[in-house]
């Protein structure tokens, strides 16, 4: 099987379909995880759940989700992130937003567990330092996790003989993590929409299972359209920035 796993979507359905396109160029996909954030920030959030359940995708919540639908307050998000998930919340219908409260937090795929922040706190805590690893790798079941929220492509290993260590080690594109290397695994596949590690490429990564491999990858979409779109809604001037600068 060829999985594309993709995260932090951020309604940029103009990211979305190019890593789709680019999932499939090598053979047909035969499904799709998502670590969550398919809204929030961008100007198309509808469209972007369309796409989604159009493919069936296995699907874990993440803060955006919860915050579009008045779930999770946006108390704690900063200003222009406040403003773009009340904009988001405007776009979407009874319906989507139903669909979105339907996610769960955490989900179970074969040997992996999918989750958007840590197994600690799903929707809200970065998976960025080694203690929030380990405190995330202890509570992980499964031989491999799958998280986002951080927007930044990354792998963590933990050798079956640590206790109090791990290592943390940021990817890029055309890079392939092979499953049976080490221990426990906790991979990030980095952001379609909305990259944080200056390089304003979608980023997403495609499993295949007969391998026994995560290949990651970025891609080149049309970030003038989005910000177009984004300037059009009103949305701030900083979201529709950043997305050129891949910050």
């Amino acid at each position: 099987m060829r999985i594309a796993v993709v995260s932090d979507i951020h309604g940029n359905l103009s990211a979305l379909e190019a890593v789709l396109r680019d999932a499939e160029s090598g053979g047909p996909i035969d499904a799709v995880w998502c670590l969550g954030d398919t809204v929030g920030y961008g100007p198309q959030p509808a469209e972007c759940i369309a796409r989604l359940r159009e493919m069936g995708a296995v699907w874990v919540a993440g803060n955006h989700e919860r915050a579009a639908t008045g779930a999770m307050s946006t108390e704690y998000f900063n200003p222009d992130a406040a403003q773009a998930t009340l904009w988001t919340r405007q776009q979407l219908n009874e319906e989507e937003c139903a669909a979105l409260d339907a996610l769960p937090e955490v989900m179970t795929e074969g040997e992996f567990t999918l989750v958007h922040g840590t197994l600690r706190d799903p929707v809200w805590e970065y998976l960025y330092s080694e203690e929030v690893a380990l405190a995330h790798l202890a509570l992980q079941e499964t031989p491999f996790g799958l998280v986002g929220h951080t927007h930044v492509p990354m792998v963590v290993y933990q050798h079956p003989d640590w206790t109090q260590e791990c290592d943390l080690y940021q990817l890029r594109h055309g890079e392939a993590v092979r499953l049976a290397e080490r221990g426990k695994m906790v991979l990030n596949a980095g952001s379609v929409g909305q990259p944080r590690d200056h390089d304003p490429r979608a980023s997403y990564a495609l499993y295949d299972t007969e391998a026994g491999e995560l290949f990651f990858a970025r891609v080149e979409y049309d970030v003038n359209a989005t910000q177009k779109l984004m300037k059009e809604a009103g949305l701030p001037r900083w979201l529709i920035e950043r997305l050129s600068q891949g910050r």
